[in-house]
């Protein structure tokens, strides 16, 4: 799929592509990327566990290569296309990255920011509030994860027999 597409649809397709480069490495499958005026400037995956950084989210490596790409930090007129609900701590980078919309696939109730636990993206109390649009592909990015889970707890109950 090249760069240039036309819908949220096919913008999250390319973020689940990115999840299964994570999901390859053995990591959490979460991918994302950055788009502006109809083209990627930025993507990334989960890499928690390969890089031993917590700060490895998909969404902060997408937002780090696209302020690369447009050569500053603030992410003006960019869409912000992420399998999962961002966390606090992403939720926080792309308010202040000043990112005007984020869509999502997968609710994430145990840390999601974007409306499950909280709604960091459109506090008030902040100097910018983001657009959000959940729920694109939402089957397909939950199916990414819990495959990877049910998997996991698989190979562990294996391992302790």
């Amino acid at each position: 799929m090249e760069d240039r597409i036309y819908n949220d649809d096919d913008y999250m397709a390319l973020a689940i592509e990115e999840a299964k480069k994570a999901e390859a490495l053995g990591e959490v499958p979460i991918g994302a990327v950055i788009v502006r005026d109809g083209k990627v400037i930025g993507r990334g995956y989960n890499l928690r566990e390969t890089g031993k950084n917590p700060l490895a989210h998909a969404e902060l490596t997408a937002i780090k290569e696209a302020s690369e790409t447009l050569g500053g930090w603030r992410l003006l007129g960019t869409t912000l296309y992420v399998t999962l609900e961002p966390c606090p701590m992403c939720a926080g980078a792309i308010v202040q990255s000043r990112v005007p919309r984020v869509v999502f696939g997968a609710m994430d109730p145990k840390a999601g920011c974007a409306g499950s636990l909280m709604n960091l993206l459109q506090d008030e109390r902040f100097n910018h509030q983001v657009e959000i649009v959940q729920g694109v592909r939402e089957g397909e990015c939950g199916e990414l994860l819990t495959s990877f889970f049910r998997s996991l707890r698989e190979q562990r109950k294996k391992k302790n027999s």
